[in-house]
């Protein structure tokens, strides 16, 4: 089903195209209906048509769950997330002007059959300080001497705004005052067009990262049959939208992101704390926007689930 829900959002010129969310609705309507059924297997939910026989289902389930968990599998999981930001880092090393922090230092002592070393950025500027035990995945310093705080996140989920990724990258960033930079596989059109009214600067990837040791797995994941994860690619090295992204869109894009993000920082610290529901700061967001009052909110009531 989750595959299908893709293909949909895939599907269609850019304006046209349906955000999963909305899939969802229509999904839970379906399972109401009892025109699909519901079943859980390795910790998620599985979808078939009602009319389908317990046999073919058994018969698929097995097929796919074979593949799901060596896809998930911690150890997998681990280097999946590691190759975005190699890949990134990879890019940040072609930055014409601006300093970063953040480094792997043995990417060419071994493969990416086990987990690199990673030197992590300062978790403080100044006085400012990350709380806990808190990590960007990398710092950047323009020539303006404005600090962005980079997330990379490649994993499967669309990126909606109340995901705890969201969250935890604008605490992150408020607590050192950066402008937040979130690289993604799918970020939908609810966040990148609300996050960036506030100044966070946003790069999909279309695609997700996998080790080059897991090309059998990338291969069955891919296959239309199976899990149907069309967009995976192998190998942790930039393609040429994150490099253009990297060294030529970052940086133009920061005065702009930085006079967004002052004007709307009280309003994200209160998203990120959670002490301001999604759809109270989507509604102030917008009347900030476009200069109207934000007393006496009338907002739609939206279920965070949906997001």
């Amino acid at each position: 089903m989750r595959t299908l829900e893709q293909k949909i959002s895939d599907a269609g010129p850019n304006p046209l195209r349906i955000d999963p969310h909305i899939l969802t609705t229509v999904r839970n309507a379906l399972v109401t209906q009892k025109r699909l059924t519901k079943l859980t297997a390795a910790g998620i939910n599985w979808y078939y048509r009602a009319d389908t026989s317990a046999q073919i289902i058994q018969e698929r389930l097995a097929e796919q769950l074979a593949v799901y968990k060596a896809f998930s599998h911690p150890l997998l999981t681990q280097r999946t997330g590691q190759a975005l930001e190699i890949a990134t880092y990879r890019a940040l090393l072609q930055l014409p002007h601006g300093d970063f922090f953040g480094r792997y230092v043995d990417l060419h002592e071994h493969g990416d059959d086990t987990l690199y070393s990673k030197e992590e950025p300062p978790t403080h500027i100044s006085g400012r300080s990350l709380p806990g035990k808190k990590k960007l995945d990398f710092l950047v310093c323009s020539p303006s001497a404005e600090w962005l705080g980079i997330e990379c996140k490649n994993i499967r989920e669309w990126l909606y705004p109340n995901r705890t990724e969201i969250h935890d990258m604008l605490t992150k960033c408020l607590s050192l005052n950066c402008i937040p930079v979130l690289i993604g596989r799918r970020i939908p059109f609810v966040t990148s067009h609300l996050l960036r009214s506030c100044g966070v600067i946003i790069h999909q990837t279309f695609n997700q990262l996998l080790p080059s040791s897991a090309q059998d797995v990338a291969d069955k994941a891919k296959n239309k049959l199976l899990l149907g994860y069309h967009d995976i690619r192998t190998g942790n090295t930039p393609d040429h939208r994150l490099i253009t992204f990297i060294t030529k869109n970052l940086l133009p894009l920061v005065p702009d992101a930085r006079e967004k993000y002052d004007r709307y920082r009280d309003l994200l610290e209160a998203f990120a704390s959670q002490t301001m529901p999604f759809e109270e700061f989507a509604e102030r967001v917008r009347r900030r926007n476009y200069g109207e009052s934000e007393d006496e909110l009338d907002y739609p009531d939206h279920d965070p689930d949906d997001y």
